[in-house]
């Protein structure tokens, strides 16, 4: 079964920039539609950024020109860059398949804060 270790959180101020991510197992990484998602306290769990096996990306306009979803087959890993961090990004954000499926992992905390 597929699983997902994300790494590279932490506190940056707002207009920051942080790079996400996110390691996956199973061989047929490069077939699948990966996602990021986050969670802030009190609300739900929302995608922020996906791409297809052949690179195409797609982002809700709150992150739209502020994230850059990437992928790197070889290393079974999907990146999140994210600039002008706003602290309406303070999250934790995960990685899973899209559409997502009951397999979460720790997901890594991200603070956009003076």
């Amino acid at each position: 079964q597929v699983q997902f270790v994300e790494s590279g959180g932490g506190l940056v101020q707002p207009g920051g920039s942080l790079r996400l991510s996110c390691a996956a197992s199973g061989s047929a990484f490069s077939l699948y539609v990966m996602g990021w998602y986050r969670q802030a306290p009190g609300k739900q769990r929302e995608l922020v950024a996906r791409i297809n096996s052949g690179h195409s990306t797609d982002y809700p306009d709150s992150v739209k020109g502020r994230f850059t979803i990437s992928r790197d087959n070889a290393k079974n890993t999907v990146y999140l860059q994210m600039n002008s961090l706003k602290p309406e990004d303070t999250a934790v954000y995960y990685c899973n398949l899209y559409p997502s499926r009951d397999i979460w992992g720790q997901g890594t905390q991200v603070t956009v804060s003076l």
